[in-house]
C-alpha cells in the first residue's frame, strides 16, 4: 500500500487523469489524499468532479475542501462571494457545467462539495488545503485558516512527530523539492500552480511513505 498527496488541481482534467493512471498508477490498496481546489480557472471543472467521484467508488480516495469549493458554496447566497468567485475562475467553471448561473449546477455536484472533510489526521501528517491556526486550543476549528490561510505558525508540541502538508498557495517544482529537503521541515506545501502553465505548470503528487515527488506538467492542451 502507498499514500499519496495531491492539491489544487483546478480544472484540469487531463493533467490530473494522467498522474492518476500512468504516473502513480492506483490501486486498490493505495490511499489518494485530495487537498482541494478542483474546481476554477483550469478547462474542465466538471470533469475533475466527475472524476473524482468516479475513482470513489473503486479506490480509497479521500478529499478535502478548498477554498474555491468553500466560495462557490457560499456564492449560492450572497452576491459578494458570487462576484469573487467569478472573478477567480467561476467563469471557466460555469462553461465546463455548460451552466449559465451557479442555479443550473447540478444537485450531485453541490452534495459532493458539502461532504467534503476540512482536514485529515493521520498518525503521521495532518493533511489541510491551506494551514492550520496553532494560536488556538484545537487548530483543527478554525475554518477559515484551515481554506485560507497564506501563511501560519506551526507549533511544534501541539503537532508531535507528524508533518503537515497542504496546497493553496502555488509555488515552483524548485521550492517543494527544497522543503522535502529539509530534514527538519515540519511543513510541506505541494501546490505546483499547475493551472499556471506560463509561471508554474505542475501538478504533484507526494508519496507520503517515501517523500518521492511525482510530477506531470500541465496536460491541457496535449
Amino acid at each position: 500500500m502507498s499514500r499519496y498527496a495531491i492539491s489544487d488541481i483546478h480544472g484540469c482534467l487531463k493533467t490530473f487523469r494522467y498522474m492518476v493512471e500512468e504516473v502513480i498508477k492506483l490501486k486498490y490498496i493505495d490511499r489518494l489524499y485530495l487537498l482541494g481546489d478542483y474546481i476554477d480557472r483550469g478547462p474542465d471543472s466538471k470533469g475533475v468532479l466527475d472524476y473524482i467521484m468516479k475513482l470513489k467508488q473503486t479506490y480509497r480516495v479521500y478529499a478535502l475542501c478548498g477554498n474555491h469549493e468553500d466560495m462557490l458554496m457560499k456564492a449560492r447566497d450572497n452576491d459578494l462571494y458570487l462576484t469573487s468567485w467569478m472573478f477567480n475562475g467561476g467563469k471557466e467553471a460555469l462553461k465546463s457545467f455548460r451552466a449559465e448561473s451557479i442555479k443550473d449546477i447540478k444537485s450531485i455536484y453541490w452534495e459532493f462539495m458539502e461532504d467534503l472533510e476540512l482536514y485529515i489526521e493521520l498518525d503521521d501528517y495532518l493533511l489541510v488545503h491551506a494551514g492550520f491556526n496553532f494560536a488556538i486550543p484545537d487548530p483543527t476549528k478554525d475554518r477559515h485558516t484551515l481554506l485560507w490561510a497564506r501563511e501560519f505558525e506551526v507549533d511544534r508540541f501541539k503537532l508531535g512527530n507528524r508533518r503537515i502538508v497542504h496546497g493553496h498557495t502555488p509555488i515552483t517544482l524548485n521550492q517543494i523539492k527544497f522543503s522535502l529537503n529539509k530534514p527538519v521541515s515540519k511543513v510541506i506545501n505541494i501546490d505546483g500552480g499547475c493551472v499556471f502553465k506560463s509561471r508554474m505548470g505542475y501538478l504533484t503528487a507526494l508519496n507520503l511513505d517515501t517523500l518521492e515527488l511525482l510530477t506531470v506538467p500541465n496536460r491541457e492542451d496535449v
